[in-house]
């Protein structure tokens, strides 16, 4: 169920999250740091980057977004969607990006989080895969003049996975894992609001 959502006001700003079950899941783990700002959550469990890009018009463009910020490949590197390469992967990021520029949004692209191995779809190398997507994902946004918002290196434990403390399943975020992004993504508004 879609939430109504109000006119923007002269100069406000209207901020989509878009991803998969970690953008749906903050939401759920601390709906406080949505609340009273113009914040859309557009997560959906389970999404691969092929989704994400079918529904970009109408969860991003279509309700008068003027940034983005796109966190999505860690499925499609765990074969939700049947196999994908990483070019491939990036492609995808690369097509959401570029309708968001053509459309004069601001764009964010965050890194993948570091994941060890996948607990429904063992054995497919994330944390091999993860920073192989990552720098690729890094040198198109400084190419496209895009901001890169680096999640992986706050949440790595030094083995390309993520704490006990930070991800109950060494994929998907607890309370304090997303404390550990906010501050990051509040950081990273800022700067493109602020960006001429």
């Amino acid at each position: 169920m879609r939430q109504w959502l109000p006119e923007l006001k002269n100069g406000e700003e209207r901020v989509v999250f878009l991803g998969n079950s970690i953008t749906i899941g903050w939401e759920e783990t601390n709906p406080i740091f949505f609340e009273n700002k113009n914040y859309i959550n557009r997560g959906i469990s389970g999404q691969t980057t092929p989704q994400m890009l079918v529904r970009f018009y109408a969860d991003v463009i279509d309700i008068g977004a003027t940034t983005v910020v796109i966190l999505a490949g860690t499925n499609d590197i765990a074969g939700n969607t049947g196999p994908m390469s990483i070019d491939m992967i990036l492609n995808n990021l690369k097509s959401m990006a570029d309708i968001a520029l053509a459309n004069n949004l601001k764009v964010i692209l965050c890194s993948v989080l570091p994941a060890y191995d996948y607990p429904w779809s063992p054995n497919k190398n994330p944390n091999i895969k993860i920073p192989k997507l990552n720098s690729k994902i890094k040198k198109y946004a400084e190419k496209a003049d895009v901001y890169y918002l680096d999640y992986f290196k706050a949440l790595d434990n030094g083995n390309n996975g993520i704490d006990k403390e930070f991800s109950y399943d060494g994929v998907h975020l607890t309370l304090e894992g997303y404390k550990v992004l906010e501050p990051l993504v509040e950081n990273a508004l800022k700067k493109v609001k602020n960006k001429l």
